[in-house]
């Protein structure tokens, strides 16, 4: 199994002690995290984009090259790229420079968006939500799959015999399809034969199983074989101790989800909430290294994924006490559950 991190970097204020660190900050302490998940053995560090006040990152391809930079083996994903607000030309490009200057370690990670300022703010309308995903995915495959491409659709002008450039070093370049909800994205993934990002972040994770099942029927019926890997995105925190995890998190948790709340009419969130969550059955894996290890391979026995990847910035948390969650993440639970699940699947 494969194990990582993303983040949105989040700048909100501090829930202690009030107050926010600057932009130009997070960004060079978000390197440093990159950097150390390099160095403890991670495989996977994905950043998201967002065009609010609250998150520092707008352009995952420009912050994931600053990483690559100062990085040697782990791969860099966007998590996720708008793609439906974006030109799937530029986006290419973007990855494939990014791929060029990694060495190969480059991957997309696509999604319609949780928020929707990226709609008016590049001049589209929120009412093709789905039919601007579907169409911009079709053009980006395109592009992945030949240098020189004749393509027209609805929301871009076409494009008739142009090559784009650069090429990628892998081919192909690995394209993931983020899905949080919807079946209708979960057996797209599975027809296209592309990899899917699945979102747990409430709720109890068993209820999600049938989304893995309609992905992975669809690439059978579609005849994708090997069967394109599932990934499962969460929230968490690590410590030292559960206690010391829980005081950490809880406090900027509370005060992101429930600004988002307020935002969509979720109501807040409660202490009794968020230990039910962090419980074996619960969404998130705040926690000491032993209750993360146990509860990924709990919804692993669920899920049969291939990649893990977990938030630990949800709200604005010490940089010192994010880069320990990520020491252990990689030194301590990360061989522990790859060891476990490969010995699992030569049983």
């Amino acid at each position: 199994m494969e194990i990582g991190i993303y983040t949105f970097g989040e700048v909100t204020e501090d829930a202690r002690h009030g107050g926010t660190i600057s932009v130009e900050q997070r960004l060079a302490d978000l390197i440093e995290e990159i950097e150390l998940a390099d160095e403890v053995g991670l495989d996977v560090f994905g950043v998201g984009e967002h065009h609010r006040p609250d998150f520092v990152i707008s352009s995952p391809a420009v912050v994931l090259a600053a990483a690559a930079a100062r990085t040697k083996r782990i791969r860099l994903t966007s998590a996720v790229n708008v793609l439906s607000s974006d030109d799937p030309v530029r986006v290419f490009q973007q990855f494939a420079t990014l791929d060029l200057l990694s060495g190969g370690r480059a991957e997309i990670m696509a999604g319609r968006g949780s928020f929707v300022e990226s709609f008016p703010l590049f001049g589209y309308d929120l009412r093709d939500y789905d039919t601007l995903f579907a169409e911009k995915l079709e053009l980006l495959l395109a592009l992945r799959d030949a240098e020189r491409i004749t393509w027209s659709g609805t929301h871009r002008a076409p494009i008739e015999d142009r090559g784009v450039y650069p090429r990628p070093k892998q081919d192909p370049l690995p394209v993931w399809i983020a899905v949080g909800g919807t079946p209708e994205s979960a057996v797209r993934a599975g027809t296209l034969g592309l990899p899917m990002a699945l979102a747990i972040i409430g709720g109890e994770p068993a209820r999600f199983a049938p989304f893995a099942k309609l992905f992975r029927r669809a690439a059978e019926a579609a005849g994708h074989d090997p069967m394109p890997p599932l990934s499962i995105n969460s929230h968490g925190f690590i410590a030292d101790s559960s206690d010391e995890a829980a005081e950490i998190a809880y406090p900027p948790m509370k005060l992101m989800m429930d600004r988002i709340g307020r935002e969509r009419g979720w109501p807040p969130t409660d202490r009794a909430q968020f230990e039910a969550s962090r419980g074996l059955h619960g969404a998130s894996f705040v926690g000491e290294p032993g209750q993360v290890i146990e509860k990924i391979l709990h919804q692993h026995e669920i899920f049969d994924h291939d990649r893990f990847l977990i938030q630990f910035t949800i709200g604005s948390i010490p940089h010192h006490q994010v880069m320990r969650s990520i020491e252990l993440f990689g030194t301590v639970v990360a061989p522990a559950v790859r060891a476990e699940v490969a010995r699992r699947r030569e049983a």
